[in-house]
This record gives structure tokens, sequence and C-alpha cells, in this order.
């Protein structure tokens, strides 16, 4: 797909990001279309890749409320959204908010801690509030969860319970540099740190009117129908225990949409469903254990199932 039309305020975000993060172009574009879609990401790899300066690049160029939260094994739900603490003097509780209440939460190494802590974070990524002592407090928008974790064979790891990973709109692995990349790294990191000197590109208001922009993408119905295809060839499939729920094709859509307009685009293509989603869609699939043990990936099976499932023909009125 072309990359001559991209549209200048995403082209200026990610060449921000870009002084920070060095060969990182498909993984800055892509938590871009979360965060512009109002999904979340969850990135997956090995320590050191990078996975934090991401999220902290991306929150410095769209001038957002950044948030960290360090998974541990004896991490608390309170400790994530927040406690009622009971004061004295006014004789009432008062609610001290948890480091969720931001508008880019990084979840650093999430997959370190309990499934009960982890859950924490569910309600505010799918509802946008979370509630405390029957009492429901609205999160601030933009609200964007960027999640971190180890791969689960790495030793003191809890696997991501089925209803978390249905909540990120995409997963990604960042991937190690390449040599003349990382050279470039140690150059750019020498003498200072390039984060601390990295600028607002927009503020939380232009973000705000983009997210609202991208819901007027246009999105045909032979589109929409190759999407629940997809989707239901999923559920279908002999290597597939369970698949993806109609969560997912309402994420791929919007994510389609994102990248549209990103795109300059008031329109979706098929291209853009069948470049999205591998990333939109594997985590959310549950392999048989016969086809883990043959050695069958989840993105192997949505590229196996994307070449089943005809392409839709649009005829585009100039």
């Amino acid at each position: 797909m072309s990359r001559d039309s991209m549209n200048p305020t995403i082209e200026r975000i990610l060449k921000n990001i870009e002084n920070v993060m060095i060969g990182k172009r498909k993984v800055a574009e892509l938590s871009l279309v979360a965060l512009l879609a109002e999904g979340h990401v969850l990135l997956e790899d090995v320590p050191g890749v990078g996975k934090t300066m991401m999220v902290r690049a991306l929150a410095k160029s769209v001038s957002a409320q950044f948030r960290r939260i360090q998974f541990t094994p004896d991490l608390l739900p309170s400790d994530v959204t927040g406690v009622s603490i009971y004061n004295p003097k006014e004789m009432e509780f008062q609610f001290k908010p948890g480091p969720i209440m931001g508008n880019i939460i990084l979840a650093d190494e999430i997959n370190r801690t309990s499934p009960k802590t982890q859950s924490a974070l569910l309600e505010g990524m799918e509802e946008s509030s979370v509630t405390i002592d029957g009492v429901t407090h609205i999160l601030d928008k933009p609200f964007f969860v960027m999640a971190t974790q180890n791969p689960i064979e790495y030793e003191g790891t809890y696997p991501l319970p089925e209803a978390q990973l249905d909540r990120f709109l995409l997963k990604m692995k960042m991937g190690y540099p390449s040599v003349e990349e990382e050279i470039e790294v140690l150059n750019s990191t020498q003498r200072m740190a390039p984060i601390d000197d990295l600028e607002p590109v927009i503020d939380l208001e232009e973000l705000r009117d983009i997210q609202q922009e991208i819901k007027l993408v246009t999105v045909n119905d032979s589109i929409k129908r190759y999407i629940v295809e997809i989707a239901n060839q999923s559920r279908t499939h002999e290597s597939v225990y369970l698949g993806v729920s109609p969560r997912g094709s309402i994420a791929l859509m919007k994510a389609a949409q994102a990248y549209a307009y990103i795109y300059r685009r008031d329109y979706v293509l098929p291209d853009d469903i069948q470049y999205l989603a591998p990333n939109v869609f594997a985590h959310r699939l549950i392999l048989r254990s016969d086809a883990k043990f043959d050695g069958i990936t989840a993105d192997e099976v949505i590229s196996e199932i994307l070449t089943r499932v005809s392409v839709p023909v649009q005829r585009l009125v100039k």
C-alpha cells in the first residue's frame, strides 16, 4: 500500500516518535491506530527493546498525562484504581485516585501480577470508568492503555485471561533492532536521553477532534461483511478452539477507520483489513491443543483465513 499520502499531522507525530524510537516505524504507526480508534495496545517482547520508551514518546507527542503502573506479584487492585480513605477531620471517606487516572497509561509487565490485579484494568479499558466502593469515577478522555508483557514462557509470569486479551484492540511485538539501528541508538543516547528533549506535536483537544473525525470514515457494507466472514472463519477453523468474538470484529472495523484516516482517506479498503487483521485478531484466538503441539500459531491461522475469504470488489465513484 502506498505510503505517499499520509495525513501531515500524523506524519509529524510519527517523526517525533522516531527521534526516540529508531527503526520502529510500524510499531509507532500501529500504536497511533489504536490511540486514534480509542482502543488499547498490548506490546509483547523481551526486556530492553524499548517498549516503555515507545509509550513515553507517544504520550509526550500528544501532550497527554502519562501514568505508569509497574505490575509486580504483590500489586493489589486498589493500587491500580485507587482507594477511599477515611478522613477523621472531615468525618468522611475521601477518594485517593490510583495511577489509572490519566490519559496514557503504561501497564508495565502486566503479566507479572496476578489475574485479580490484571482484571482491575478491565472496567477502565472497556467503559472508561472505574467503580470503587460503589461509586463510579469517569476517566478523562482520551484514555489509552499500552500494556507491556514478557513472553509467557519466561519464568514468573501469568498468562493474561481471555477476557483481558479481548479488550486490547491490537497486539504486536517490538523486535530487536538491526545492527545499524542499534549503533544509531548508541550514538543518540551517548550524551543524553532523546526523550528528554521531545516536544508535543498536538494537544489533547486536537487529539479528541481527530478521534471524532475518524468515526465518520465510511465502512462499506461489503467491507463489514468481509470483516465478519474472516471472524466467522476463525470460529470454525479446524485449528481453533475459540474464535474471534463480535468485539473483535468491531475492533477491526475501528482500527481500519483509523488507518484509512491516517492515509487521508474517508473510506476503508479491503487492503486495510488484510494489513490489520493479524494484529487485531491473532491474540483473540485460542488454539486447540493438537494445533499447538504441531507448532501452528495464531498468526498462521489468520493468514490462512485471509486466503480463504473472498476479497470484496469495490467500485469507487470519482
